[in-house]
């Protein structure tokens, strides 16, 4: 699956993260530069999930966003930039955290736990 990062200067963790979940990072927009505040009139090709870290953008921009990724059908999400918010916000649009096997070395689906 590949995402669309919209917000943030650096992504820290951000791609381990992403990766645990299956997702590569297909474009990264910080949204400073003044080339990342033109507005796009539509998503890159490709773009299966849209990711919005809302501490460091605008509403309008937000807005725009999430407008063109509802016009298009693709998926989104609006957290904070950590890696706690960001877990909770892929686990809540029903993304499960993959983790390697013991046996191999193939990313697996997690198995649940049994208490």
């Amino acid at each position: 699956m590949n995402a669309m990062l919209v917000g943030a200067d650096t992504l820290g963790n951000i791609p381990d993260v992403l990766n645990a979940y299956g997702i590569s990072i297909h474009r990264h927009v910080s949204g400073r530069n003044s080339a990342h505040q033109r507005k796009p009139d539509r998503l890159p090709a490709g773009t299966d999930l849209l990711i919005l870290f809302t501490d460091f953008l605008g509403h309008n921009v937000m807005k725009h966003f999430r407008q063109l990724a509802s016009s298009e059908n693709i998926r989104f999400i609006a957290c904070r930039r950590s890696v706690c918010a960001l877990k909770q916000s892929l686990t809540g649009v029903g993304l499960s955290e993959r983790t390697q096997c013991g046996d191999c070395r193939h990313a697996c689906p997690r198995k649940p736990r049994r208490h």
